[in-house]
């Protein structure tokens, strides 16, 4: 049975997708077969992995026809370059279903649902939302058993971030009980400057254990991969940003064992 991880954040601009896709990269590496469902209408992850986003045609079917209930998630999957690692892209089009559907039965189980159809197959399913609570957001949760939550060391790193384990409590009370916060991995982290610690400290004291060890650096690599279609680790395997997102791989299955 897949272990499934959602990535959230409601603020954008922490990494949430470069942590997705990192993560997933990774796992795959390390031979666990790994399913990322591109759940962000920003299809980041998808063009993030060479895929035209804004081409529906090539795509053919993607989340949006899963999320409306038209399709079936296998048909939506699509093979990466990468050994042991595939894709269920998404385009723009997934902010229009997710309005169609708010009306419509059963509208926050889609995704759980969805992915009960293919979990036998794979090792872990990575799920990247969208930078906001919404429907897509509640989803994603619904259909995990973990919830992975990337900060970035800046000021105001933590606004936003209590809403946010408010929502899990909710889902876990109404939906999923199984549901459990895997970890806060801190991102976009500069040794040089005394914010980027005291940061990572104030989530520490907050989070305390559920804090990962692994720092994601400010890291130009980290930055310029996904213009190029490509993971950090298939980019430059020897930058920090790649080295960390390594390490973090190894502590996210060691908590998932």
């Amino acid at each position: 049975m897949a272990k499934v991880i959602c990535v959230t954040n409601q603020k954008g601009g922490v990494g949430k997708t470069t942590t997705a896709v990192n993560l997933s990269y990774y796992l795959a590496k390390d031979k666990k077969k790994t399913l990322l469902i591109d759940f962000d209408p920003q299809g980041n992850a998808t063009s993030g992995l060479g895929f035209d986003k804004t081409d529906v045609e090539s795509l053919g079917v993607t989340m949006n026809e899963v999320l409306l209930g038209t399709a079936e998630l296998a048909k939506a999957i699509r093979s990466t370059k990468y050994k042991n690692f595939d894709l269920a892209p998404t385009t723009p089009e997934l902010a229009n279903a997710e309005v169609e559907i708010t009306g419509q039965n059963k509208k926050f189980t889609r995704l759980r649902d969805a992915i009960r159809s293919v979990e036998a197959k794979y090792d872990y399913v990575i799920i990247d939302s969208p930078p906001s609570l919404s429907l897509l957001t509640v989803n994603g949760m619904i259909a995990s058993n973990y919830l992975l939550l990337p900060v970035q060391t800046e000021f105001y790193a933590l606004e936003g971030v209590a809403q946010l384990l408010e929502s899990m409590k909710l889902v876990m009370r109404q939906a999923n009980p199984k549901l459990k916060l895997l970890g806060v991995l801190a991102t976009m982290y500069d040794k040089r400057t005394s914010l980027s610690s005291q940061v990572y400290a104030e989530i520490e004291k907050y989070f305390k254990q559920l804090t990962f060890k692994t720092k994601i650096p400010r890291n130009v690599r980290v930055a310029e991969a996904p213009s190029h279609g490509v993971p950090v680790g298939a980019y430059d395997k020897f930058s920090k940003g790649a080295k960390a997102y390594k390490e973090f791989t190894k502590e996210v299955e060691e908590r998932t064992k």
